[in-house]
């Protein structure tokens, strides 16, 4: 790698993350991906899933020390909200934002890889990043950057409530309000096997109630499920407040 190549990491580094790295080639090692390592084996020997492994425990360190020190909730819900805030999404929409794709190593085969290779790619690489600052920086460093690009999304999840298993609640919602069960559908499949896309539907009583589309038949379901639960509130605004009465005690 060439210093014209280095230097792109450290104005990353200077330009996103706020610091110049006392080791550059962390951040660039948090960036590499197995594949590329394998495809340029003579020049490159380190890949990021060690660093991956170091920085998704940190992650979950500071996610776990903030939620018990901010909120007074039962273990089961606040194991989760940080769930949701630590997840694959959510740690490859904190990647996308921080903008470090182009940086990232792959070999030429992952480079044309599925949007879900792409997105799993993301988040480990942010979880790798996590590991490298904790290396470079210290803790400190490593829990404001958590802090800035994760935790900073709780508002948002508690108020959409995507912490939740969107299946099993809305199930517990239509046997109270509809006396049935919701039955789910696929409606549509699109793209090669490799990279499947599936749009399906939710029916409450044999009626479309909301659609999600995912990379996964569950994930779909999921997604489905979580846009019907909307609709249930709209309809039923004493839900949101009887959520509320429950997660305070």
């Amino acid at each position: 790698m060439n210093k014209e190549q280095i230097d792109e990491y450290r104005n990353f580094a200077k330009e996103k993350l706020g610091f110049a790295f006392n080791d550059i080639n962390l951040l660039i090692t948090a960036l590499t991906h197995r594949s590329y390592v394998n495809e340029h084996k003579t020049t490159v020997i380190e890949h990021n899933e060690r660093l991956e492994f170091l920085g998704d425990a940190v992650l979950e360190l500071v996610s776990s020390d903030f939620l018990f020190k901010n909120y007074e909730q039962p273990e089961g819900i606040m194991t989760s909200w940080r769930a949701a805030l630590v997840n694959t999404e959510a740690n490859a929409a904190a990647g996308e934002k921080l903008g470090y794709g182009p940086l990232v190593r792959l070999s030429r085969g992952e480079k044309n890889g599925s949007e879900r290779a792409h997105h799993v790619i993301m988040a480990d690489c942010y979880e790798a990043i996590i590991g490298a600052i904790y290396l470079d920086q210290g803790y400190k460093a490593a829990e404001k950057f958590i802090y800035d690009n994760s935790l900073v999304k709780i508002d948002e999840i508690l108020e959409t409530e995507s912490w939740r298993d969107s299946k099993s609640y809305l199930q517990e919602l239509v046997q109270h309000l509809e006396n049935t069960t919701p039955q789910y559908q696929v409606m549509k499949e699109e793209g090669p096997d490799h990279d499947k896309t599936f749009t399906l539907g939710v029916f409450i009583n044999g009626h479309l109630k909301a659609t999600g589309v995912g990379h996964s038949k569950q994930e779909a379901q999921v997604k489905a499920a979580g846009e019907a639960i909307r609709k249930y509130k709209k309809l039923h605004p004493e839900l949101k407040a009887n959520d509320k009465k429950q997660e305070k005690n």
